[in-house]
């Protein structure tokens, strides 16, 4: 069992920057992959970032790349996503999820977590 808990979102004008967190507790953390998504009111949960088990490995939708970084500290159990240079369209409640165990699927599918944080807000205004 995992548990992720994310932190960090909240209110921001255009342009400027967020740094979410995603703190996970239980077994095997250090074995998983890690990805954030995202989800607009009346959209699809959409992949964010993506980072492998050791993370040795990043991988970003077009819409973030540039402008996001993905990142982990597996002696700390956590996983953040740094946002730069925000746009309103970047609006959404933003979820932590964990893949299974040295897991060799397409981390960039909906359907490919197995553990999912609560989400936290992010609201960028023009």
């Amino acid at each position: 069992q995992v548990q992720l808990i994310e932190s960090g979102g909240g209110l921001v004008q255009a342009g400027g920057s967020l740094r979410l967190s995603c703190a996970a507790s239980g077994q095997n953390f250090g074995s998983r992959a890690m990805t954030w998504f995202r989800q607009a009111p009346g959209k699809e949960r959409e992949f964010v970032a993506g980072i492998s088990w050791r993370g040795g490995w990043t991988t970003y939708a077009d819409s973030v790349k540039g402008r996001y970084t993905i990142s982990r500290d597996n002696a700390k159990n956590t996983v953040s996503l740094q946002m730069n240079s925000l746009k309103p369209e970047d609006t959404a409640a933003y979820y932590c999820a964990a893949g299974r165990p040295y897991g060799t699927g397409d981390i960039t599918a909906p359907n490919s977590p197995e553990y999912w944080g609560q989400g936290t807000q992010v609201t960028v205004s023009s």
